[in-house]
């Protein structure tokens, strides 16, 4: 029988996050895309420190947050990013390590420093992120481990790691050996924005079947077909690839493959404190169901929940034990 020691791998930017509260008046002075995803330089990361009030500091970078939601839901989850071997880098090792999440990429010796996003979150609990990526960038084919791509179910990269050249060669050789051994490769679209960088790239990867599952949000969804239109989005993306799950924040998600639609209601939320984390989450649960049997309906319930449980928290990885959760709602 072929190794399937995790159920989920994935990849993506290695980043510290330092979250603090802020008023939308700040966003403006400071002129911050509100609701995005902005990269800074380290200038612009040194100010921006320097102007944010009292904030906290947790591991972060989306994948790395997706493989920590897959561990709390008694998934068994494996990470590449890339970190240097400095404080944030070793803070970053411990916290996922703490989890039992698999992360054996090898840190940086030299600058540049582990990346870090300094993120504002508005009264409403929106989150606008401002990151210097850092080590992020040096992340390569080297850093793929044949062994560990083989023997996860899926794999599963962040649209942002486009970003970094030769993360592009390290994500298409990891697909390249998942399919080898017949496994799912999957990704998000990440950021509108994103999108809108790499919208021919992203197609291409859906179109050429290199990406097999892909998560997008509303916006993400819209921005990738050029269209206002959530209904010829939608279609678009059916055609383009196998399976496709839409997250829509209040409204649910709905999930696509090319003869099935389904529409799952979000879960309640008594207050949102802070969005960051949401659709990683999300991918987490609709992960862990889907390489643990359950069907695509349960996945996307999975995933809600976890979403729901993670957005009345400050910071992107849940503090609770999300399997209690799972079973009083019976999944």
């Amino acid at each position: 029988m072929a190794d399937t020691r995790f159920d989920v791998l994935t990849i993506g930017n290695a980043i510290v996050d330092i979250i603090a509260n802020c008023e939308d008046d700040f966003l403006v002075r400071e002129n911050i895309i509100r609701g995005a995803m902005n990269l800074i330089d380290a200038p612009r990361a040194e100010h921006l420190y320097a102007a944010m009030g009292p904030a906290i500091q947790a591991s972060g970078g989306s994948a790395g947050n997706t493989a920590a939601g897959v561990a709390g839901l008694g998934g068994k989850a494996a990470y590449f990013g890339k970190v240097a071997n400095d404080g944030l880098g070793r803070f970053f090792r411990h916290d996922i390590h703490a989890i039992d999440v698999h992360f054996e990429t090898q840190p940086l010796a030299a600058p540049p420093p582990t990346a870090r996003s300094m993120i504002f979150v508005s009264p409403d609990g929106e989150r606008s992120m401002n990151t210097y990526l850092g080590a992020c960038v040096e992340l390569g084919p080297e850093d793929i481990d044949a062994e560990v791509v083989a023997a996860a179910k899926v794999t599963y990269f962040e649209g942002y790691l486009w970003d970094p050249p030769r993360a592009k060669e390290a994500i298409l050789l990891a697909a390249k050996i998942a399919h080898e051994h017949g496994r799912n490769f999957s990704m998000t679209l990440s950021d509108p924005f994103c999108v809108d960088r790499y919208r021919g790239e992203f197609l291409e990867l859906m179109r050429s079947g290199t990406v097999d599952i892909v998560f997008a949000n509303e916006s993400e969804v819209k921005s990738l077909y050029e269209t206002a239109s959530f209904e010829a989005a939608l279609e678009g993306i059916r055609a383009d690839c196998t399976l496709a799950i839409v997250t829509r924040s209040e409204k649910g998600s709905v999930v696509v493959t090319r003869e099935e639609t389904h529409a799952v209601n979000a879960y309640p939320v008594e207050k949102v404190v802070d969005t960051t984390g949401a659709g990683d989450l999300y991918a987490a649960g609709f992960l862990f169901g889907l390489t643990n049997g359950r069907n695509l309906v349960d996945c996307a319930r999975i995933g809600s929940l976890a979403a729901a449980r993670v957005i009345q928290q400050v910071g992107p990885r849940p503090r609770e034990d999300l399997k209690v959760f799972l079973e009083a709602e019976g999944l």
